[in-house]
């Protein structure tokens, strides 16, 4: 149902968004779209990815990781976590290809999958200092 809240000098108020007054389609503009729009499945993982920074447990590790690689312990120890609630996440964040591991004797060392992890987190944090 469309709530129609009014009219401005440039438009149609519907739920509060600006929409245009009469409903007409720009199909050199669409094909455009339609060319470039990826696959579904592809969508569907660009999504899925991103839900994965959508948890400020994940971000804060991902932020230790810019800094050194380190074990469970002592990420546990630097945000003041236990080692399960840790390890839990970086679950996530390894299933999501955005943290590796290595063992070395008892331990496991976690890091930076790759430079795109830092990128994405320094591109968000600029949008949202804008």
């Amino acid at each position: 149902m469309n709530e129609y809240n009014g009219k401005t000098g440039d438009g149609l108020i519907r739920n509060g968004i600006e929409c245009c007054e009469t409903f007409q389609t720009h199909e050199e503009l669409l094909k455009i779209v339609s060319a470039k729009m990826p696959e579904e499945e592809e969508l569907y993982d660009l999504a899925e990815l991103f839900k994965v920074f959508g948890d400020s447990t994940r971000i804060r590790i991902l932020f230790v990781l810019f800094e050194a690689e380190v074990c469970v312990c002592d990420m546990a120890q630097a945000l003041q976590m236990t080692q399960s609630a840790i390890s839990h996440q970086l679950k996530i964040l390894k299933q999501s290809k955005l943290v590796k591991s290595r063992r070395e004797g008892k331990s496991v060392f976690y890091s930076l999958a790759d430079g795109h992890v830092r990128t994405i987190i320094a591109q968000g944090r600029e949008h949202i200092l804008e």
